[in-house]
């Protein structure tokens, strides 16, 4: 959140200072000024729910992007086969609706508008990475601390 809003704000000040011409029927002054401080908040909103995480304490999601990025087919393999079961199947299939919108010609906001017709787009898809990344983290943590023998891991 606090990437998707630095982005938003970063998009506002370019319209600001690189725009002339109306964006959809907005001049670049409005467009640019709503759009600047609509990321702070989206800044501070994701700065506030990453303190709040830490202070819950236990323990988080482990790996580097790589390693969550090839946990992926595992963690897939393991939650059809039931392995896994820390899953929801609601956030599989919010997955899959995330998959189906991006690739979709139908969109919320059209991309006719200049910067502001990706934004949704690129909520999506920054939701879609974000959510993947941390439960592959959570996924390899239930990993090691159950020593998946079918992967030839020896029991602690």
């Amino acid at each position: 959140m606090v990437v998707f809003g630095s982005l938003i704000s970063l998009s506002g000040l370019m319209i600001l200072l690189v725009r002339d011409a109306p964006l959809g029927g907005l001049s670049p002054a409005v467009a640019g000024w709503v759009m600047i401080p609509l990321g702070l908040v989206f800044v501070v909103l994701g700065v506030l729910r990453n303190r709040r995480k830490r202070a819950q304490g236990g323990p988080g999601p482990i790996g580097n992007p790589i390693q969550r990025a090839k946990a992926l087919p595992r963690l897939f393999k393991a939650w059809r086969g039931g392995r896994y079961p820390e899953l929801p199947r609601s956030q599989v299939v919010l997955w899959a609706v995330a998959l189906v919108y991006l690739v979709s010609p139908i969109d919320l906001v059209p991309e006719l508008l200049p910067v502001i017709g990706v934004t949704d787009d690129a909520g999506v898809l920054v939701w879609l990475l974000s959510s993947l990344s941390l439960t592959s983290g959570a996924y390899l943590r239930w990993e090691k601390d159950h020593r998946d023998p079918a992967r030839g891991i020896e029991s602690p």
